[in-house]
């Protein structure tokens, strides 16, 4: 992508992906395309359109509204672009391996239906997995104060203490993983391929390796800040009934993603004192969760966001 734009000064660029199993998913304002990188070494690509900016549906668009949408809407193209990428890693030497009594039954009972029924199973399982380790636990833990007599700003301190530490610790010890570390490596990928396109720059290889690979606008900040605003808000919640505790905040969780994700947006379009304080604690969780990439790993990174590049470079200037 050579410069010719109407200025060489960078931008912010609306264009935001994941990474993958060997591999990275972007989205565009119109297109969105998923690249991976085959068992035999060459790249795959996948690309389908997307409604976004102007043509999105008035929910999608909706401050304070749009942002739990996009998230379950985010969530769900996730899951099931990492799976198509589990799939494409899939040898013929797998395929001929004879399936368990278990795999041969979820077959023959759901068919062609299998992998959305899995994508749903593991969409669920996973909200509630994050449910009980970020929300009840560290809550749990915490009232065991109230047997010793602790005040309640004991216990909610206690409590925001125990959250970050889970949150923290369990992007440490996935990132210890060696497949985790290669996933990281290609959210490295990612932000360090978006940062040379803001920047104007041809996507190359060596035009990205020197890259930022922290960016404001990732899901990873989005968690810290939806978690950062859970302490806020837990402050001013009851203790004398855990279940009503719990309850109210999971439906707080509602306005506090809506309010996080606006809070992103705003860090991704601005560059001051205000927005560099919000970003600042994600920047710092985004160097457990993403690693400096190899050269390949780049050019699956760019494989995956030249189709995503709309043909007016101004309809992407935020």
């Amino acid at each position: 992508m050579s410069s010719n734009n109407k200025s060489d000064e960078s931008f912010k660029s609306k264009i935001g992906g994941q990474a993958l199993i060997e591999g990275i998913m972007m989205r565009g304002i119109d297109t969105a395309a998923m690249a991976c990188r085959l068992p035999d070494g060459s790249i795959d690509v996948e690309t389908w359109g997307v409604r976004g900016g102007k043509t999105a549906p008035w929910y999608s668009r909706t401050p304070f509204v749009r942002g739990c949408i996009n998230f379950v809407s985010s969530l769900v193209m996730g899951v099931k672009c990492t799976m198509k990428s589990a799939e494409k890693q899939v040898t013929e030497d797998d395929e001929e391996e004879e399936l368990s009594k278990f795999e041969q039954w979820l077959t023959d009972k759901f068919g062609d239906k299998l992998m959305p029924v899995i994508m749903v199973i593991s969409v669920v399982l996973a909200f509630a997995i994050s449910i009980s380790l970020f929300k009840f636990l560290p809550m749990l833990i915490s009232s065991l104060l109230i047997k010793a007599g602790a005040p309640d700003w004991v216990k909610t301190i206690g409590e925001s203490v125990i959250k970050i530490v889970l949150l923290v610790g369990y992007f440490y010890l996935i990132s210890l993983t060696e497949s985790m570390k290669t996933t990281f490596m290609y959210h490295g990928a990612e932000h360090k391929t978006i940062a040379c396109y803001e920047a104007r720059k041809e996507l190359t290889v060596e035009n990205i390796k020197p890259m930022c690979r922290f960016h404001p606008r990732c899901g990873t900040s989005f968690i810290l800040i939806v978690v950062l605003l859970s302490l806020i808000v837990g402050m001013f919640l009851p203790w004398k009934s855990i279940p009503v505790r719990f309850g109210m905040q999971l439906l707080l969780l509602i306005p506090e993603a809506s309010i996080a994700y606006e809070l992103i947006k705003i860090a991704g379009k601005y560059d001051n004192i205000v927005t560099r304080i919000i970003s600042a604690p994600g920047l710092w969780l985004q160097r457990i969760t993403t690693k400096e990439p190899n050269d390949a790993q780049i050019e699956v990174a760019i494989a995956a966001l030249k189709p995503c590049i709309p043909k007016n470079a101004e309809d992407d200037n935020w």
